[in-house]
């Protein structure tokens, strides 16, 4: 397992930061794999994987390059920079463009065994070929979308903050993604590879929610180290098991059923407008009517309010059937 040693002020100091560029390249990698893991990321692949594979089929050389650099057990670094905290798609894809040559075509080869591609070895715009790449895919299939990605994303950062507040940092990162959990010895497992360990003490260390369901690891030694991870349950799935019955849909209404379903772990009204895709106030609404009930519950964490489930919420959504949850792929 990969792991690395991290003391008790690099987590105290650790934040979460939200970066365009780490979610194109998720959605690279998932238009690389086109493999849908959940009917919104079917949709959304259906809607863009074909303009991908032109744009490949017009350039073989970046078609190579993100064959190549996309490994099964490694990705080339420089496809990956380290997400910085506020830093926008054009200065993260900058920093992508401006790589030296030799380094990147060194990154490639740790990528993927045996030697590099003839068609990549002597070629020395491989960086502004990839930055051309991520910035078709942040154009096309990530920034029309990306108000509302954004908003979900915010909205796990929100949910995952509250809980370091409330059952602390290993609890948080047990859950972030398989293969990363909280050990012994103040030790972060990042994955489950063989890779060596990292003395990461004394440098920032970020956490990046992607909506994709992807993951990795990224740096910059010694300064900066990120773990990449996707965002949980309904935040990024389109059901996920999170689903309202017909009868309890027809009791309280679709809107206000689906309200009650998601409030299986804490969510604020931040978090439940962007999952749903409701305004604000109607979302207000619901909570409301359902705290009034005594299905729902309120209590403060930090700054964020947080609703949950009460025992009687919990018996009225066992009911069978199902209606989807909202898609954060849809615009």
């Amino acid at each position: 397992m990969g792991w690395w040693q991290v003391n008790a002020d690099t987590l105290a100091h650790s934040r979460f930061v939200i970066s365009p560029l780490a979610e194109t390249f998720a959605s690279l990698k998932l238009l690389h794999a086109a493999a849908a893991t959940h009917p919104g990321e079917r949709a959304w692949l259906s809607a863009h994987l074909p303009a991908y594979r032109r744009r490949l089929a017009h350039d073989p050389t970046a078609d190579l390059l993100v064959r190549t650099g996309v490994g099964r057990d490694w990705i080339a670094d420089f496809l990956t920079p380290t997400p910085r905290y506020g830093e926008t798609f054009e200065e993260g894809v900058a920093r992508v463009r401006t790589v030296a040559p030799a380094l990147a075509r060194d990154h490639l080869v740790r990528s993927r065994p045996g030697p590099l591609p003839a068609a990549l070895a002597d070629r020395d715009d491989l960086p502004e070929r990839a930055a051309d790449l991520f910035t078709f895919v942040w154009e096309e299939a990530v920034r029309p979308y990306w108000d509302r990605r954004r908003r979900v994303l915010e909205a796990d950062v929100v949910a995952r903050t509250a809980r370091v507040g409330q059952d602390g940092w290993a609890a948080v990162l047990d859950a972030l993604r398989p293969g990363t959990r909280w050990l012994d010895g103040n030790r972060l497992q990042v994955n489950l590879h063989e890779y060596p360990p990292r003395e990461i003490s004394g440098a920032e260390l970020v956490f990046v929610p992607v909506t994709p369901k992807a993951g990795w690891v990224a740096w910059e030694e010694p300064e900066r180290y990120a773990v990449i991870y996707p965002c949980a349950g309904a935040l990024a799935d389109h059901g996920g098991g999170r689903t309202a019955s017909a009868a309890l849909g027809a009791l309280l209404g679709p809107a206000r059923a689906t309200v009650l379903v998601l409030l299986d772990s804490p969510h604020s009204t931040t978090q439940l407008t962007a999952v749903t895709g409701r305004p604000l106030g109607s979302v207000g609404r619901h909570l409301r009517v359902l705290r009034e009930a005594g299905l729902v519950e309120r209590r403060r964490a930090g700054r964020s309010v947080l609703y949950s489930r009460t025992a009687a919420g919990e018996v009225l959504v066992k009911a069978p059937g199902a209606a989807p949850v909202p898609d954060t792929y849809r615009s």
